[in-house]
C-alpha cells in the first residue's frame, strides 16, 4: 500500500511539473503568414516568430491566422467566416496594410462605442470582441506594426512600396502604432510596441539599396536616407535588395530571422506565465 502511495504521490508530482499545454492563434498579415510560407520569402527566412516561441516553449501549439495583405479593417470583416477557434493566447499583429491602403485610423470614441469596421479604431473593437466572445479568460497580445522601410516584393518587381518615412493619404504609420498602443491602454492589455520599442528602424531595415546612381548609370549601394530619392525602375532594374543588403528585413518590410528573432524575444517578455 505504502509503494501505491508513494508511486502516485510522484505521478501526481510529475504531471503537476510538466508545462500545461497552450493552444495560440496568431491575427495578422503576411509577417504572420509568412512563418509558414518561406518559399514565398525567396526562401530568405528560416524561422519566423510564430515558429521560435513554439520550438522555445514546447507546450504552446500555435494556429497561423495570418493573411497576406490583409488589413485590420479585412479581417473584422471577415470576422466570422475566418475559422477562428478558442484558444488561451490571441495575438493581434495588424495595422501596416491599413496605414498603406489608406484606411481610415478613426479615433478612439470609434473603438469605445463599437461603430464598426469602417475605422481602424472600430475594426480593432470588432476582433477584441470577437475573441473575447470566444474565450473571456484568452490573453490578448496586441502587436503594433513596425517601421518600414521602402519595400520591393521579391517575387514580383512591380509591388512596392514606399517606407514610413513619409505619410500615406495625409497618416503615418506611426499614428497606427499608436492607436493600438492606446486601445492597449484603455482595454488593459499588453501591448508589444514594435514600433516604437523593438530597435527596428529606418536605418537598419537594410544594409543599403542597391539602385542605379543618376548621375552614373551604374549600381550603386544607397543607405537610408540616401535612397529615398532615387529612383526604382522595376521594369528594368535588378532587384535592389541582394542578399548582402539583409538586416532586420529581407525586402524593406518582411522581417529577416533576425528581426523575426526580436518579434519573438519581444513578444514572451509580455506573454505572462510562458516561462
Amino acid at each position: 500500500m505504502k509503494r501505491f502511495l508513494l508511486l502516485l504521490a510522484l505521478t501526481i508530482i510529475v504531471a503537476a511539473s510538466k508545462p500545461r499545454k497552450i493552444t495560440w492563434v496568431a491575427i495578422g498579415d503576411s509577417i504572420t503568414y509568412l512563418n509558414d510560407h518561406q518559399n514565398e520569402t525567396g526562401n530568405r527566412v528560416t524561422k519566423g516568430y510564430l515558429t521560435l516561441i513554439s520550438e522555445k516553449f514546447p507546450q504552446v501549439t500555435y494556429i497561423n491566422q495570418g493573411h497576406n495583405g490583409w488589413t485590420s479593417v479585412n479581417i473584422a470583416d471577415k470576422i466570422e467566416s475566418l475559422g477562428l477557434v478558442e484558444a488561451d493566447v490571441y495575438t493581434v499583429f495588424l495595422g501596416t496594410n491599413d496605414w498603406w491602403q489608406g484606411k481610415p485610423l478613426g479615433t478612439i470614441a470609434d473603438y469605445e462605442q463599437g461603430k464598426g469596421s469602417g475605422t481602424v479604431y472600430g475594426a480593432f473593437r470588432v476582433i477584441t470582441d470577437k475573441l473575447k466572445q470566444l474565450n473571456k479568460k484568452a490573453r490578448i497580445i496586441l502587436i503594433t506594426p513596425m517601421q518600414r522601410g521602402d519595400f520591393v516584393y521579391i517575387n514580383s518587381y512591380k509591388n512596392n512600396a514606399f517606407g514610413s518615412y513619409k505619410p500615406k493619404k495625409d497618416q503615418t504609420l506611426e499614428q497606427f502604432a499608436n492607436a493600438v498602443v492606446e486601445i492597449g491602454k484603455k482595454e488593459r492589455l499588453p501591448v508589444v510596441d514594435l514600433y516604437h520599442d523593438s530597435g527596428i528602424n529606418l536605418d537598419n531595415m537594410v544594409r543599403f539599396k542597391r539602385l542605379k546612381d543618376p548621375q552614373t548609370g551604374t549600381y550603386k549601394d544607397f543607405k537610408y536616407p540616401d535612397y529615398v530619392d532615387v529612383p526604382y525602375n522595376p521594369e528594368t532594374d535588378e532587384y535592389p535588395y541582394p542578399e548582402q543588403s539583409i538586416d532586420m528585413t529581407y525586402d524593406g518590410l518582411h522581417p529577416s530571422d533576425k528581426g523575426y528573432e526580436v518579434i519573438a524575444g519581444m513578444l514572451v517578455k509580455k506573454w505572462k506565465g510562458l516561462k
